[in-house]
């Protein structure tokens, strides 16, 4: 019988977890601890994420992945046993506290102390990643749970510290803190600095964002859960997925009410006029139009500064340049439908007389003629990105919307290079689907300074970046050519291609798809869970933006 290699096996295993949690949705319900739970965990166990570290290994908890998921998950999630997933956003006019993670644009609800409410509003690729992250934090609980205990079954002497410590409410003087620390590492297996850089990083972002409960609580918690699920099956976790939330799933029904209200906007301005779609961060693309103007910048105060020095500024007067901007053709489109995707429309004909950096290569004259209108839309999650544009394109009240080019600027793994750098697409191949698409990307490499590292090639858009190894990347690398790997681009060109079969856009319409490098996912200490990328992004995020900018206002 012939093995199967290491690709293979990853691969099966991200087949079987998308199967066992589209089988949930049909089933209702699953417990960490029961049959789904223990298939769920096999599944990752055997996929080793490369985001997760040290996941496998039994005698350490994997911290830096811990960080990764807290930052992504709802405050207090630890404490719970009870998790409901729903569509249905019930929530407005009760006293329950709506939660925000720190890194997820999503809603959720505490109903009460054991109970947490997600409301899922961007589809399938929403649900994996909330599923394998709590797949991920029953796994490191169990590795607590063990350490709690000493051979005769009774509580480890550091772990009857740590409950002292929760006790007490975490009042400790900069000695005892120490203390803490130390004692908490032998629980997790950890060395002292380790444990005291996650315990730092958790306690700066409870500080400033009230996103988590501190390392000290989440640990203690993690564990508790663990024991009671054992000494009460009873009481072990629940997670539920509610039928409205599966039965809305492809149906469009948030992309459809965020389409219409943009649509409605576009008319109200000037149906006629081309408009280019451009999938962006917000900031960038205003920064890029109005941020010189808005400053009162002239030649002479730039000259002796690089474009990029001069975004990396001027990036402090957000409010300044949006009120300038707000006077120049911005409208804002604030997101009321429930998908979290705000978006701008920027109607050049208001530009009049507006000057721009003298390092963007505009062309006034075109703009005064041709006016085209601007529609950046923030970045969509996953599968959301086809619904998203999907809808967008569809002509409405029967009229075809005069799409003049679609840009798609995003971060993405870096399979080859480094944090920073440039990849360019020439095809999408759409992991756990039979989807591969050829890309027309009028985006090149020498658009760019020759000192830039550009990588051009595949990109490979993956189920989630949480359910990635290095077998499976290396396999994308080394058979499909793939330079990179994101979430969403494969899903924005499933449905350009659908609207360009619809004719409801031309054959001929340009499409342009950029990434920069948030991490390398091959490189230990590079992946995502290492950190954001800071200062790196900024060059690379206003460069691309340039170039979609120059390619739209340009000659």
């Amino acid at each position: 019988m012939q093995m199967l290699t290491g690709s293979q096996k990853a691969r099966l295993a991200i087949r079987e977890f998308k199967a066992i949690t589209d089988a949930m949705g049909i089933r209702g319900f699953y417990r960490p601890a029961g049959r789904f739970g223990k298939s769920l965990e096999g599944c990752l166990k055997t996929l080793s994420p490369e985001i997760y570290g040290s996941m496998n290994d039994p005698r350490i908890v994997e911290l830096k992945g811990l960080e990764y998921v807290i930052d992504r998950l709802p405050i207090g999630i630890e404490e719970c046993s009870k998790i409901i997933l729903t569509e249905e956003d019930q929530f407005d006019d009760t006293l329950f506290k709506e939660i925000i993670p720190l890194k997820r644009r999503r809603k959720s609800y505490r109903i009460s102390k054991n109970e947490l409410c997600f409301i899922v509003s961007r589809g399938l690729s929403e649900i994996y990643d909330i599923i394998t992250h709590m797949v991920f934090l029953n796994i490191e609980a169990k590795k607590i749970h063990r350490r709690m205990h000493d051979d005769l079954g009774n509580y480890t002497a550091e772990w009857k510290t740590l409950e002292k410590i929760i006790q007490q409410g975490e009042n400790l003087d900069l000695h005892d803190l120490d203390s803490a620390i130390w004692n908490l590492s032998i629980v997790l297996g950890r060395s002292y600095h380790e444990t005291r850089e996650t315990f730092d990083y958790l306690e700066n972002t409870r500080r400033k964002h009230c996103s988590n409960c501190g390392l000290f609580n989440i640990i203690y918690n993690l564990g508790k859960k663990i024991e009671r699920e054992r000494q009460s099956p009873d009481d072990g976790q629940i997670v539920y997925l509610t039928p409205s939330l599966m039965s809305i799933i492809g149906q469009q029904k948030y992309g459809s009410i965020w389409a219409d209200t943009i649509k409605s906007q576009i008319k109200e301005e000037d149906e006629e006029r081309p408009l280019h779609i451009v999938s962006s961060n917000l900031h960038s693309v205003l920064n890029v139009i109005y941020g010189y103007a808005a400053l009162e910048e002239t030649p002479e105060s730039v000259k002796d500064e690089s474009l990029w020095n001069f975004f990396n500024r001027i990036k402090e007067n957000r409010q300044k340049i949006l009120e300038f901007a707000r006077t120049r053709g911005l409208i804002e489109v604030p997101d009321e439908s429930g998908t979290n995707i705000d978006c701008q429309l920027i109607d050049t004909s208001h530009f009049g007389t507006m000057d721009f950096h003298p390092g963007l290569n505009f062309d006034a004259e075109h703009i005064r003629k041709v006016q085209p209108m601007i529609l950046v839309i923030d970045y969509a999650f996953g599968t959301q990105a086809f619904e998203l544009m999907e809808t967008l394109l569809k002509p409405y009240r029967n009229r075809k919307v005069p799409v003049g080019s679609i840009s798609i600027m995003g971060k993405a793994g870096i399979l080859d290079g480094s944090k920073g750098d440039i990849m360019l697409a020439t095809a999408h191949v759409c992991e756990g689907y039979s989807d591969n698409y050829i890309v027309t990307n009028d985006i090149s490499q020498k658009d760019f300074d020759p000192d830039v590292n550009v990588f051009t090639g595949t990109m490979a858009t993956v189920v989630g970046t949480s359910l990635q190894n290095r077998d499976v990347l290396e396999m994308f690398r080394d058979k499909w050519n793939a330079v990179g790997l994101e979430m969403e681009g494969g899903h924005y060109q499933k449905a350009i291609n659908a609207a360009i079969i619809k004719r409801y856009i031309p054959k001929s319409i340009k499409t342009r798809y950029a990434y920069y490098a948030s991490d390398n996912p091959l490189e230990t200490g590079s992946t995502l869970a290492a950190g954001a990328l800071g200062k790196e992004g900024i060059k690379p995020t206003y460069m691309i933006t340039k170039i979609i900018l120059e390619k739209i206002l340009g000659v």
